[in-house]
């Protein structure tokens, strides 16, 4: 009994004192952001609890507008389709080429895939450099040397992409079922033999899904570039917002066409994924 007793007792002082640690931890944080919001509130021109009471206003504002011109809504759709499509143009060509390269720098990048130790450690930190940047900063200098165009953004938004798809790539490779890569290698397949026959097919339907997050993201991405000259519907947004009062239709519009955009990817990430694996496939 005494030799049960003992080793309990240690285990439930051990647990007192991780909860009396982890309470100290929670007071402390909380009293560090109480801090940090008294001195942010102080800084501003108003205040956090005034703004609170006034925080509907502007999308009430939009919304009424937008019901206001409810007769014109399906024309100011259309006339900002362009925009939305040159948005797209952006967002597609930059996942794709950054999923390419994703691609490439995760099996380069991933331990345990026959690839040259040496490699592995640069791929992960290349990864790191590419998306420790903001695609915003990217864009600003971009622009600067290129000139104000949709060039810029497409490689700001591209080169994030790579390393933010290529570490989600990675980490999905790191699961994959060895057994068939080993079996491949004993029977002599090369390095590309068994990534293509042994893992691409096991990492496929995980990789396609990040792949169209990663759309929906660059999509959003692509249209707050335009607030700094990358154009598209970004561009128009910055018109009509900076507009004010009067061009709420105009902002309800293009909200609404970002919001159907992500329907349609989401429901075609879903529809690709049901026909790989096999699954969920509409008829």
């Amino acid at each position: 009994m005494m030799q049960v007793a003992g080793p309990a007792l240690d285990l439930s002082r051990s647990e007192r004192r991780r909860t009396l640690y982890s309470g100290v931890l929670v007071l402390v944080l909380a009293t560090l952001l109480a801090a940090g919001y008294g001195q942010a509130n102080d800084m501003n021109s108003g205040g956090f609890v005034q703004g609170l009471a006034k925080f509907l206003d502007y999308p009430a504002e939009i919304a009424l507008e937008a019901w206001t011109a409810r007769g014109e809504f399906a024309g100011l759709l259309l006339r900002f389709l362009p925009a939305l499509l040159e948005t797209l143009n952006i967002a597609a060509v930059a996942t794709i080429l950054g999923g390419i390269c994703a691609t490439a720098l995760a099996f380069l990048g991933t331990a345990g895939l026959g690839v040259h130790p040496v490699l592995v450690p640069l791929a992960r930190r290349l990864m790191d450099v590419m998306r420790a940047f903001p695609e915003l900063i990217i864009a600003l200098f971009l622009i600067f040397v290129l000139g104000t165009s949709p060039v810029p953004a497409m490689i700001a938004v591209g080169f994030h992409t790579a390393g933010a798809l290529g570490k989600q790539f990675s980490e999905v490779n790191e699961n994959v079922d060895r057994r068939a890569v080993e079996g491949l290698q004993a029977c002599g397949a090369s390095w590309l033999q068994r990534m293509r026959f042994a893992v691409l097919p096991q990492v496929l339907p995980n990789h396609l899904s990040y792949f169209m997050l990663r759309f929906e993201i660059n999509l959003r991405a692509s249209a707050i570039l335009g607030f700094v000259g990358a154009g598209g519907i970004g561009s128009e947004l910055r018109r009509t917002i900076g507009w004010g009062k009067g061009a709420g239709d105009e902002t309800a519009a293009l909200f609404v066409l970002l919001i159907l955009s992500i329907f349609v990817i989401d429901q075609a990430s879903s529809w690709l994924r049901g026909r790989i694996t096999g699954a969920g496939q509409v008829s």
